[in-house]
């Protein structure tokens, strides 16, 4: 496998790039689950990267099943941490700091079905360029900053032009800010998980 370029795979159209080998999301996902365990069981886990893919920063968001149903989800858009620690953060956090749901117990921990989704580091992007579903966006103006994820245009219905207005609302901005200077990025997302139809 080629070295990965996600910032080329941003405007890539057609078939979804893929950054992490399968045998890393095998690792991540074990890691996801093995976060959540150890915090149960009270052990400590060695959160060092393994390779210097997994080191570098990603957004990444968590998500919980359990019997299939939705049992947390916690996740960061921008990339403060390596990837690998990011799993564990998030996976944790979406366990036990959801407020939507009780604390995951012991005797679920062991149930869970997890999906993770890895963001692609922000790319400056022309508005013309935005692919709905495909793209997340930041934008950013006068210490503003407003960001959708990608499934959100397409969970509301949206084109591209509602997709930059509602997210420079998100922002507290004019809705046609995108068209007056600010400054517009976007990432993507790549999400696989235990469950069979995010494989």
């Amino acid at each position: 496998m080629s070295q990965p370029q996600p910032s080329s795979a941003l405007f890539q159209s057609g078939e979804s790039f893929v950054e992490f080998s399968p045998e890393e999301r095998t690792l991540l996902l074990h890691l996801a689950h093995e976060s959540i365990l150890s915090a149960l069981e009270g052990r400590e886990i060695p959160l060092d990267p393994p390779t210097a893919h997994l080191a570098q920063p990603r957004g990444v968001f968590t998500t919980l099943h359990r019997h299939g149903e939705l049992r947390g989800c916690v996740g960061y858009v921008l990339p403060i941490s390596p990837v690998y620690v990011a799993v564990a953060d998030t996976a944790r956090a979406a366990a036990f700091e959801d407020t939507r749901f009780y604390p995951v117990p012991l005797e679920e921990a062991r149930q869970l079905e997890i999906e993770l989704s890895i963001l692609s580091p922000p790319q400056p992007i022309a508005a013309e360029m935005v692919e709905v579903g495909r793209h997340g966006l930041l934008i950013t103006m006068g210490g503003r900053r407003g960001l959708l994820l990608p499934q959100v245009p397409i969970e509301h219905n949206w084109d591209r032009i509602a997709f930059l207005e509602q997210t420079c609302r998100k922002a507290g901005l004019a809705v046609d800010a995108w068209k007056k200077g600010a400054s517009l990025e976007a990432f993507t997302a790549e999400v696989f998980g235990d469950l069979p139809a995010s494989q």
